[in-house]
């Protein structure tokens, strides 16, 4: 089949499925371009709990697909690409958190949503890059340990003020990104403004125009009466970012910037998963309705 014709079959398998395609921003322009919703994973996540479809087709990687199971216990969640995984959502372990919590029962656990299910039930609340700030400030004074991202963690904690541990992991994407690119690109562009995630190092960070999510991103170029940009996290952005905003210019700090797990996912796979309801996340009951309880606190908090 050719593009078209695999968009074609996509529809008409959605329809024929009560289906519903969600993808992250970080995907490849063309699964972008076939999702009914796009979204970071505030928004998404947000998507799973509420959506009347019978099946959610997850465009992302696996932690995702796993929420929206979490969310949507009745609801068939494939993942089209079943390797599709998060480096960092594995650098914190259900085994090394236990024995974490055993020494330390009097800290509470802020989970990123970049995190497994078993993580997520160990956890007292969860928090997206979207409404990190919005959450961690409800414990300000509280002992707390952040899994398992260190940068996010790290700004949380030097923005707050917090009593807080940060577990060692990050993501490879965004912890790779040097002064020395940023050095470059602002002296290549010399008008334009450099914005970055906050999963980046502090240094990183400390050289930007504007931190935010991914969501906080695609807003702020939109708002912004600049007419450039560089971006300083994964290129998928950039293509809602040209979409939205014909008449500005955004240039991608280093091509280094892009998410092998977020890239693994094409058409081909999407219709596949649709056609054969293949890659089916299932979570199991006592850790998923445990993992909720972080999610719903989550919810709880950034709706106050």
């Amino acid at each position: 089949m050719n593009k078209q014709q695999l968009v074609d079959e996509i529809k008409r398998l959605k329809e024929e499925k009560n289906a519903v395609i969600l993808a992250h921003y970080y995907q490849r322009a063309g699964v972008q371009d076939v999702a009914d919703y796009m979204g970071d994973s505030l928004k998404l996540s947000r998507i799973a709990a509420e959506t009347d479809a019978d099946m959610i087709v997850f465009c992302g990687v696996h932690f995702m697909a796993e929420t929206a199971k979490i969310l949507s216990p009745e609801k068939t969640v494939l993942l089209p690409v079943a390797e599709a995984g998060c480096p960092m959502a594995d650098m914190v372990t259900e085994r090394k958190l236990t024995a974490y919590k055993e020494k330390h029962p009097d800290t509470l656990v802020v989970c990123y949503v970049n995190t497994t299910a078993q993580v997520k039930a160990l956890s007292d609340v969860c928090v997206t890059s979207s409404n990190a700030e919005k959450v961690i400030r409800h414990y300000e004074g509280e002992k707390l340990l952040y899994v398992p991202d260190k940068n996010l963690g790290t700004y949380l904690k030097h923005k707050y003020d917090l009593d807080m541990e940060v577990w060692p992991g990050f993501c490879c994407i965004h912890n790779d990104v040097t002064k020395e690119e940023v050095e470059f690109a602002k002296s290549t562009y010399p008008n334009a403004e450099f914005i970055v995630h906050p999963e980046c190092r502090m240094e990183i960070v400390e050289m930007a125009d504007f931190v935010g999510s991914t969501k906080g991103l695609l807003e702020y170029v939109s708002n912004s009466d600049c007419q450039e940009f560089i971006i300083g996290t994964e290129k998928g952005i950039i293509h809602q970012m040209e979409l939205a905003n014909k008449d500005k210019k955004f240039h991608l700090l280093s091509e280094n910037l892009a998410c092998y797990d977020m890239k693994l996912t094409n058409l081909e796979d999407v219709y596949e998963a649709l056609k054969n309801e293949q890659h089916v996340i299932e979570v199991e009951e006592t850790i998923r309705e445990q993992a909720l309880k972080s999610l719903n606190r989550m919810f709880e908090l950034t709706d106050q």
